[in-house]
C-alpha cells in the first residue's frame, strides 16, 4: 500500500538480452525497437549480475535465469556459453523461435540443462505474422528446429501469439500444441506495445468467447499445462481457500522481475518497455549493473525509478474502481504505456479486456455450462 515498499527485495528470476538481433524472424507483432541490429551482450555484464543472483540462487532452488531477446540463439553457441558460465546453482531458460535450432544447439541445451520455450503461433494457418527477414513464412524453419528438439528428447513448452482471438478457431489451436507434445501452453493475445501500434479493436465478447472455448479443448483432452487455464483455477482455488492470490500481481509486494539489457542497463517489473526512452522517464532503466550492484538496483527500485511510482498510482485507481483487480493486478507498466499516451497512471487498457477480463469470464462460463 502507499507508504510502504510494493516490490519484493529479491526477485524470484533475472531476464537476460544476450543480444537484440532476432534472426531469422521479423515478426509483423513484435514490439521491439532493435532486433534488426546485433547489440551482444559482453561478458562482464553476466559476470555483474551473477554475483547476486548466485546469493539469490542458493536460497532458492527454482531461481531461474532466463535468456530472452531478440533471439537468444543468435548470439551464437560460444558466447552464450561464456555468459552462463558466472552462473552457479540457478535454473536456465531460453525463448526461441527455434528456427537456429540444429544438432550442435541440442548438444548445447543439454548439456547445460536449458529449459526451452519455443515462439511459434498453431499450425501454419495461424503463423501468417511470424515471417523471416526476407519475408518468407517463418512456419518451416520454426517446426525444423522444434524437430530436432524432439529428435534429441529435449522437452519444450510454447507460447502462441493470437492476433485474432476465433473461438472458432479455438479447438484447432490446442490440438496442434497437444500433438506437438509441449508440456506447458502459453497464449498472448496480440498486445499494442513497443513499436507495434497497429493492433485492430476486439470485441470483448468474441475475447471471452476464445478461452472459453480453449478451455473446452483443454478439458476434453487435458494432456499438456494451458497456462491461462491454469491462471484462473489457481485463482479461483485461492479465493475459495481463503488465501491471498500470491503471486498473482494483485499481490504485494510484486516481484520486481529485472530485465537486463545487453549494455547492463536494468528495467524492473516490465520487459518490454527495454530499449526505449522517453522525455519524462528517460531510457526507463533503475541504472546499471556496471555500476552498481543488483541487488542494490533491485532494493532501492522504487527510490530510483520515477515511473514507477506514476504506475502504482494507476495501479491504486484500479484497485478502486475494477471489479476484476483482484484477478488482473491493475495491468502491466508496458500497456499502460503504450496505450494511453505515454502515462502511466490510466486503469483499463486493451489487454485488460483482452487477455484478462475476458479470460476470467471466458472459464468461468466455460465452468459454469459444464456443472449446471
Amino acid at each position: 500500500m502507499p507508504g510502504t515498499p510494493r516490490l519484493a527485495t529479491v526477485p524470484r528470476s533475472v531476464i537476460m538480452q544476450p543480444t537484440t538481433q532476432c534472426l531469422p524472424m521479423d515478426c509483423t507483432y513484435c514490439y521491439l525497437p532493435l532486433r534488426k541490429r546485433k547489440h551482444l551482450m559482453p561478458v562482464h555484464v553476466a559476470e555483474a549480475v551473477a554475483r547476486p543472483v548466485n546469493a539469490w540462487g542458493a536460497d532458492d532452488p527454482a531461481f531461474e535465469v532466463v535468456w530472452h531477446g531478440g533471439e537468444p540463439l543468435a548470439a551464437g553457441r560460444e558466447h552464450l556459453a561464456a555468459l552462463m558460465a558466472p552462473f552457479h546453482g540457478v535454473r536456465h531458460s531460453v525463448q526461441t523461435n527455434a528456427a537456429l535450432v540444429d544438432d550442435a544447439w541440442c548438444a548445447f541445451l543439454l548439456e547445460h540443462d536449458v529449459h526451452v520455450g519455443v515462439s511459434i503461433d498453431g499450425p501454419e494457418g495461424m503463423n501468417t505474422h511470424r515471417r523471416t527477414l526476407a519475408g518468407h513464412p517463418g512456419f518451416g524453419v520454426t517446426m525444423r528446429g522444434i524437430a530436432r528438439l524432439r529428435r534429441h528428447g529435449i522437452p519444450f513448452s510454447a507460447i502462441a501469439v493470437v492476433s485474432d482471438p476465433n473461438p472458432d478457431k479455438a479447438a484447432r489451436l490446442y490440438t496442434f500444441f497437444a500433438d506437438l507434445g509441449v508440456d506447458t501452453l502459453g497464449v498472448n493475445v496480440e498486445e499494442q506495445e513497443g513499436v507495434n501500434v497497429g493492433v485492430k479493436e476486439i470485441d470483448p465478447e468474441r475475447a471471452a468467447e476464445f478461452p472459453a472455448a480453449l478451455a473446452d479443448a483443454w478439458r476434453a483432452r487435458p494432456v499438456i499445462r494451458l497456462r491461462e487455464i491454469q491462471r484462473v483455477l489457481n485463482f479461483a482455488d485461492a479465493v475459495i481457500g481463503g488465501r491471498p492470490t500470491t503471486p498473482h500481481p494483485a499481490a504485494s509486494p510484486w516481484d520486481p522481475l529485472p530485465t537486463i539489457g545487453y549494455d547492463g542497463g536494468v528495467v524492473m517489473l516490465s520487459p518490454e518497455l527495454a530499449g526505449f526512452s522517453d522525455g519524462r522517464f528517460g531510457d526507463f532503466t533503475t541504472g546499471n549493473v556496471l555500476r552498481d550492484a543488483l541487488d542494490v538496483l533491485v532494493a532501492e527500485a522504487e527510490e530510483r525509478t520515477p515511473w514507477i511510482t506514476e504506475f502504482w498510482r494507476g495501479v491504486d485507481a484500479c484497485r478502486a474502481t475494477c471489479p476484476t483487480f483482484a484477478f488482473c493486478g491493475g495491468a502491466h507498466p508496458a500497456n499502460r504505456y503504450f496505450e494511453h499516451g505515454g502515462r502511466m497512471d490510466g486503469t483499463t487498457t486493451r489487454y485488460c479486456t483482452t487477455s484478462k477480463i475476458a479470460l476470467l469470464e471466458g472459464v468461468t462460463r466455460h465452468v459454469r455450462e459444464n456443472t449446471c
